[in-house]
């Protein structure tokens, strides 16, 4: 291949399969003073844990010290990526460049250990509520805080090694390569209980999966170009005509992280409620085990609605309408037929609202991909959920746009030579 004439893309490319093989290694080193066997038979009955479990490639269901993936990390980012709009001291260090993001993401790993802490000591005691755990002394809790706490460090780590001297992004990949990691079994668990009478189901359940990575990579590549011309400079009697581009999906799967936190957690806190002696709280962890199931109609509707919403959050936290007008008005550019200033302004919100509605109704359905795929088809087993499917197929093309990348800039490089 041709990318594999490059010294340097060559090295990228072996370094970052060898980080992989590091990941997969890490989340088969279970942590000690636990049983394994009786949390693999709890994860199988356990749909929400089990989304736990894909995330942290096979880490939970092992209970490895890696068991916490890169989830204190990605939601310590989520929170400080809002303040920065929220506190004025945080923006202004935003937009110091690559020393102020140095900054910030040094603030972002060092909240990501008591982070890490309080989301190891939830898991215990959820799964101790489960009776998957026993009770632990106060030592070997420490050890066992610490120890998922180190794991989620290690994979930060190796994540941010894979960005600096590797291939792609390297905390997406690692999350990619935990959800791509889980492939064969479940492939294999699909595989085994089709018969004659569910085999028309699996045709078309394939078929919905190739029109469903073709809607991604249509929503996540598709933007709308909206024209800029600039007055006429020096000698030159041409106007210079330039182009802003507003992709569809600007948010990612930030908003289905948010959605999925929020949405998941009535659940999660359902069963240790009901084990309280108090009639009040029981009853209201009742109304949470019947109401928020995630096959509930309630539950997926919530889903959808905070999906929604979340979208038209994020999108707006990365996207201003007004310092974009205010920008192209500083450099004396226009948007033929809209007055510069208050109008640019409204012009461009009114196509990012279009626009972001197309993209936030595609994410929530695709975050409830599952739920429509069992209610039409009766597949209750799905291979990679929808937003496991959003995740790999945006992690493999920014991956393909950072290598091509490459490739062009040595070919260059080469040629200059």
């Amino acid at each position: 291949m041709k990318i594999f004439k490059f010294p340097e893309i060559r090295k990228k490319i072996f370094f970052t399969l060898l980080i992989i093989v590091v990941f997969r290694l890490l989340a088969h080193i279970p942590t000690p003073g636990v049983d394994v066997t009786a949390i693999k038979a709890f994860l199988q009955d356990n749909v929400y844990l089990g989304m736990f479990d894909l995330f942290s490639g096979g880490g939970f269901q092992n209970f490895s010290i890696v068991t916490l993936g890169l989830g204190p990390y990605i939601n310590v980012s989520i929170i400080i990526q809002l303040l920065t709009i929220m506190i004025p001291s945080l923006e202004e260090l935003s937009k110091e460049g690559e020393s102020g993001r140095e900054k910030i993401n040094t603030y972002t790993r060092l909240f990501s250990v008591p982070m890490a802490l309080i989301q190891s000591f939830g898991i215990y005691f959820l799964l101790n509520k489960q009776g998957v755990i026993t009770q632990l002394g106060t030592f070997d809790l420490l050890i066992l805080m610490l120890s998922l706490t180190v794991g989620s460090m290690i994979l930060v780590w190796l994540g941010e090694l894979v960005t600096e001297y590797g291939i792609g992004n390297g905390i997406s990949l690692l999350i990619f390569v935990g959800i791509i990691g889980r492939l064969p079994l479940t492939i294999a668990s699909f595989v085994s209980t089709l018969d004659a009478a569910t085999l028309f189901n699996a045709v078309i359940f394939l078929a919905l999966t190739c029109v469903v990575i073709a809607g991604v990579v249509m929503i996540n590549e598709g933007t709308r170009n909206i024209v800029i011309e600039y007055g006429r400079r020096g000698a030159s009697s041409q106007k210079v005509t330039n182009y802003l581009p507003i992709k569809i999906n600007q948010a990612g799967v930030i908003p289905i992280i948010f959605a999925v936190s929020v949405v998941m957690l009535p659940s999660v806190i359902a069963v240790p409620l009901q084990s309280s002696t108090n009639s009040l709280i029981q009853g209201l962890g009742s109304f949470f085990a019947t109401n928020f199931s995630q096959q509930s109609l309630g539950y997926n509707i919530t889903y959808f609605l905070l999906v929604v919403g979340f979208t038209f959050f994020y999108t707006f936290v990365q996207f201003n309408p007004q310092k974009i007008a205010d920008d192209v008005k500083k450099r004396g550019g226009f948007i033929p037929g809209i007055r510069p200033g208050s109008n640019t302004t409204k012009y461009l919100g009114g196509i990012v609202n279009r626009i972001t509605l197309a993209g936030a109704l595609f994410l929530g359905l695709i975050a409830i991909l599952p739920f429509i795929v069992e209610k039409t088809l009766g597949a209750s087993n799905l291979t990679i959920g929808g937003t496991g499917l959003l995740i790999v197929v945006s992690v493999v093309l920014e991956t393909i746009r950072q290598v091509q990348s490459l490739t062009v800039t040595k070919s260059y490089d080469n040629y200059l030579k």
